[in-house]
Formats: C-alpha cells, sequence, structure tokens
C-alpha cells in the first residue's frame, strides 16, 4: 500500500510529504517553548518554511531531471522522513539555507553530464556552495566536489579549471560590498574562521549520538547494494551516483567538524541519503519485502521525533 501510494508522482503525495514536515518542523521549533508570536517571528518562520518546501520540490526536480532514481515519490518521502530522525536539523536554521544553497549547487553538478554549457554550470555550482559556506564556512569542501566533476566531465578544458576562482571573486566582491551597506566587514573574518579540533572530545561527541551513528551505518550499507544492483546501468548515471557519493562524503565530515563546535548542519547530506535509500527500494523486488522496508523507514523518524522532540 505505501510502497504503490509513493510510487506514483500524484499532487496529493506532494500535499501529504508537505503537509507532514510543517506540522513537525512547527512541532520541533515551538513545542515547549515559551514563545511569544510576533509578526517578525512569524514572518521569518513562514519564510523558513517556504524555503524548506522549495528544497523539497528541487529534490524532486533533481532526481527525475538527471534520472537518478526511477519516477516516483520516494526521494522526497525521504528528505523529509530524515528531517524527522534529525529534529535538530529542523531547527537550525543555518543548516536549512545551507543545504538549499548545496541542493542547487547539485543541481548544476548532476547536469554537466549533459556536456552542455559546461563552464555556465561550473560557474554557477561554485557560486552557489560559496554562498552556502556564508552559513557554514567548511561548505567551501563542496568546491573539491565541483573540481572532481571537472575531471569527470571535461578536464582538458584549462579554463574550467579556474571557473571556480571567478566564482568566488564575484561572491566575495558582492558579499564585501553588501556587509559595507550594513556595517559588518567584520562577519568576513568572524565567520570563515575554520576550527578543527580533532580529538577524543569529538568523536566521543559523535559516538553519543546513536542517531547519527545509525544514520551513517544504513546510508553506506544501501549505498553500497544498491550501487551493486546499478552497476549495469549505463555510464552516465554511474558518474552521477559517483557525485552523489561524493557529495554525501564531505556533507559528512563537514559535519564531523561543524558538530564539534556546537552546531548540527547534517541536512547538507539529507539529499545524496535519499537517492540512496530511493535506489533500494527500487531494487526490491518483494512486495512485502518492501512494504515493511518502507514501514520501518516511516515508523522509526516518527519514533524518535516523538522522543527527542514531545517526551523529551
Amino acid at each position: 500500500m505505501i510502497s504503490s501510494f509513493f510510487s506514483k508522482t500524484k499532487p496529493i503525495n506532494y500535499i501529504i510529504v508537505l503537509t507532514l514536515l510543517l506540522v513537525f518542523y512547527c512541532v520541533a521549533r515551538f513545542f515547549g517553548q515559551n514563545v511569544l508570536f510576533t509578526l517578525g517571528l512569524v514572518g521569518t518562520n513562514i519564510g523558513i518554511v517556504a524555503l524548506l518546501f522549495f528544497t523539497i520540490f528541487l529534490v524532486n526536480f533533481i532526481v527525475k531531471r538527471n534520472k537518478i532514481t526511477q519516477t516516483n515519490s520516494f526521494a522526497v518521502l525521504f528528505y523529509v522522513l530524515l528531517c524527522l530522525f534529525f529534529p535538530a536539523s529542523l531547527i537550525d536554521t543555518n543548516g536549512i539555507f545551507c543545504s538549499f544553497f548545496i541542493v542547487l549547487a547539485t543541481r548544476k553538478i548532476l547536469s554537466l553530464k549533459s556536456l552542455k554549457e559546461i563552464k555556465y554550470k561550473i560557474f554557477d555550482a561554485s557560486m552557489w556552495i560559496i554562498i552556502a559556506s556564508l552559513f557554514y564556512d567548511w561548505a567551501l569542501l563542496y568546491l573539491i566536489w565541483v573540481f572532481i566533476a571537472i575531471y569527470i566531465y571535461e578536464p582538458k578544458n584549462i579554463r574550467n579549471w579556474f571557473l571556480p576562482l571567478s566564482a568566488f571573486v564575484t561572491v566575495a566582491l558582492i558579499t564585501s560590498a553588501v556587509l559595507a551597506i550594513f556595517g559588518r566587514l567584520n562577519f568576513i573574518l568572524d565567520h570563515y574562521v575554520f576550527t578543527l579540533k580533532l580529538d577524543a572530545d569529538m568523536f566521543k561527541e559523535w559516538s553519543k549520538s546513536s542517531a547519527t551513528i545509525v544514520y551513517l551505518i544504513v546510508v553506506i550499507i544501501v549505498g553500497v547494494i544498491s550501487s551493486i544492483k546499478l552497476g549495469k546501468s549505463g555510464v552516465g548515471r554511474l558518474a552521477s551516483m559517483r557525485l552523489v557519493a561524493i557529495s554525501f562524503t564531505i556533507g559528512i565530515f563537514i559535519t564531523l567538524f561543524e558538530t564539534n563546535l556546537g552546531y548540527f548542519p547534517i541536512m547538507i547530506t539529507f539529499f545524496p541519503a535519499a537517492v540512496f535509500l530511493t535506489n533500494y527500494i527500487e531494487i526490491l523486488r518483494k512486495p512485502r519485502f518492501k512494504e515493511l522496508n518502507l514501514f520501518v523507514a516511516i515508523l522509526v523518524p516518527i519514533t524518535v521525533f516523538i522522543f527527542k522532540v514531545l517526551l523529551k
């Protein structure tokens, strides 16, 4: 029943998914807190919810346009379920904005396989990543992803390798001009500190989060299984899936570095994770086994959300 419902792409699928996201977002943000609702607060949260909704539509557009999943609604479902599995991601405004711009960059990176307008796509992807770094400085690591994509698709064109630098200069100039207007030029020096403290305390902090450990194990396992099953697919899809895997790896490292500083930008890994989970569900042939997997995939995040937010 669940698989047959979300195997379609009807409007009702998105209405249910977005309603689920809206309800749990409001609960995560406001439940158990003495919040004074002002016009500014309401407007800010409406804007954040709108950004989340737009991210969901982008996820759906990317997976369909680049054919990295079949035509269904599983990717958007898993993206929302991951938000529930990590309620902290819904209250991390910087993480939501950073994730949005990384998804925009993902759209450009994956579309490089068409080999059309490559230089524009490289520039755009680099620009979105640099803008994302305004919310989390370590997001600049995604530029490595851009260079890997250049190496895969058009490494012989020397100009491609300098496009990320051009994007960096462009964003830097515009950002500096805006900050100068508001008298906030010190933001750049205060923000881009790239603090890295790899010690026992950091790994101890991660080890306390059983949800994060389970998440990593599950995504890695389903990613490996789906990659093996998709081994006979076209070269274009395999290249796209490799780039998705690299995106997930970089996102995990960024989350590792930033979590140590008291933040939790794990939402930046949700798109590749949703792709892996969708591919895994698609390769399951036994209807009962597929239904069981989907039932667990829905039940567990909702249960985790209830225990972490409602029963804390």
